[in-house]
């Protein structure tokens, strides 16, 4: 019997044509890349809150989650196709995100409002930071497209700071 199996294709490399040279697509796809995996563990962190909220404030915090979580995962696409605008490649599973992410999960089966609130304040602080370190490299090889993305979301970043902080504010 004769195999009748298609003839294996030569893959072509996904090379997207950049003037930023090969060391800017590197260090930027890496950079970008890195965000986009604290930006899913984020989203992940912040839906996980919004769906176990309990307490007296139950509906504005599940509320300002959610609208949060929508935010922070409408740059995912946006981070991803920048990276293939750039002629790199980007995260392609939940277990390179794992490999990559800086910012810390939380699987524990119980986390009060309070701590939810505070514990999501410190990771849109500390995505903040990164970001800005993103921002750097995009500035040290000239890629003012993605410099001007991330300038977008460190402002949304710190509004989400922001909101968390206030929401925080006073309560008992």
């Amino acid at each position: 019997m004769q195999d009748r199996s298609p003839e294996p294709t030569q893959l072509t490399p996904l090379r997207t044509p950049s003037d930023l040279g090969d060391n800017a697509t590197k260090d930027v796809s890496a950079a970008l890349t890195g965000l986009l995996a604290d930006m899913f563990a984020l989203y992940l962190k912040t839906k996980n809150f919004h769906w176990h909220m309990s307490g007296p404030h139950f509906r504005d915090y599940h509320l300002l989650l959610d609208e949060q979580g929508d935010q922070i995962f409408a740059t995912t696409d946006v981070i991803a196709e920048r990276v293939r605008k750039l002629g790199g490649t980007t995260i392609r599973s939940i277990g390179h995100i794992s490999r990559i992410q800086r910012l810390l999960d939380n699987d524990a089966p119980y986390v009060t409002p309070e701590d939810m609130l505070a514990e999501l304040l410190d990771d849109n602080k500390r995505m903040t930071t990164l970001l800005r370190e993103a921002h750097a490299v995009c500035d040290e090889h000239n890629d003012v497209a993605s410099a001007s993305l991330i300038e977008n979301w460190i402002d949304e970043a710190e509004r989400r700071t922001w909101f968390l902080y206030e929401s925080t504010r006073g309560r008992s």
